[in-house]
């Protein structure tokens, strides 16, 4: 049986390819068409629109940008929604507020569908490379199938529990310490780099110790050469920490060193750096070293 893919950006298109180019049948659709062109050429089928998707594919993975955009994919809320959906597999693969998901759950299965969360760690590199982490929550048989599915993008899945949102919970949390530990490693770097050490040395000294890391051997070599090409994008790193604090506020839970990275973000944001890669946000902190260390206004 065919596999369907809805949404084809940063990390969608790696994703969808991995899936190709390991045999998976796929039928893909992206909003803006020419980004479904490497998909073609490595075998995938390109549909004409969503609707053709689900006629062919009976899993639909969905990595779309937001909730509006996957309300709109899914004709969520019009007769369309029903008759698409019914007897096939949703899985949700990407990041948006966890009640939102757990009341598309609600729908998906009260139209006769399946319904499987399962959003990813990492950025666009461990896209590429199919060395993302998958979390997942739904019905067992359906996580379990998912799961096998997902093994050219993923090097691990964990199934989270058997409904929404219980992977978009643990996907936020993981969310919470790359956001404070990148940007506390973007901190370091700038605390040495005005200090007039050798950032070179730093981070080599860094790499040699007990706090090295994947992320840190990816984002350190970015910050020396002021790379901010998006691996992940500066404002979706922003609207993560607003679906974090959300979540937090729901729950009566204190995130403190969420709530410096919220403000640091929306700096990075305000200054045009949303589409730069996390890490801009040097650009936040150099700003304040500039004006006393005072924050935006």
């Amino acid at each position: 049986m065919e596999i369907g893919f809805l949404g084809l950006g940063i990390m969608g298109r790696p994703m969808a390819l991995n899936l190709a180019r390991a045999g998976t049948p796929l039928t893909v659709w992206n909003r803006t068409a020419g980004r479904a062109e490497p998909l073609r050429a490595a075998g995938a089928r390109v549909a004409a629109g969503p609707a053709e998707v689900f006629e062919r594919a009976g899993t639909v993975l969905l990595m779309l940008a937001d909730e509006a955009a996957v309300d709109g994919v899914l004709g969520r809320g019009t007769p369309a929604f029903a008759a698409m959906v019914a007897g096939h597999t949703v899985v949700h693969m990407g990041t948006t507020a966890p009640a939102y998901s757990r009341r598309l759950e609600a729908d998906v299965r009260a139209a006769g569908g399946t319904y499987v969360e399962a959003p990813v760690s990492g950025s666009r590199r461990p896209a590429e490379d199919g060395h993302l982490v998958g979390m997942l929550a739904g019905p067992r048989e359906a996580v379990d199938e998912v799961a096998a599915l997902l093994k050219p993008v993923c090097a691990a899945t964990f199934a989270c529990g058997d409904a929404a949102p219980a992977a978009l919970l643990m996907k936020l949390a993981v969310n919470l310490y790359l956001i404070t530990s990148v940007t506390g490693l973007t901190e370091a770097f700038h605390f040495a780099e005005r200090h007039g050490l050798d950032t070179d040395r730093f981070l080599a000294v860094l790499d040699a110790g007990p706090l090295a890391s994947a992320t840190t051997r990816v984002k350190a070599p970015k910050l020396r050469a002021r790379d901010f090409t998006a691996q992940a994008a500066a404002l979706d790193v922003l609207k993560n920490t607003q679906l974090i604090a959300e979540a937090a506020m729901d729950a009566g839970l204190a995130a403190p060193l969420l709530d410096v990275c919220h403000d640091l973000f929306t700096e990075t944001v305000r200054q045009g750096h949303e589409a730069g890669d996390m890490v801009a946000v040097l650009h936040a902190i150099e700003a304040r070293t500039d004006r006393g260390t005072r924050p935006e206004g």
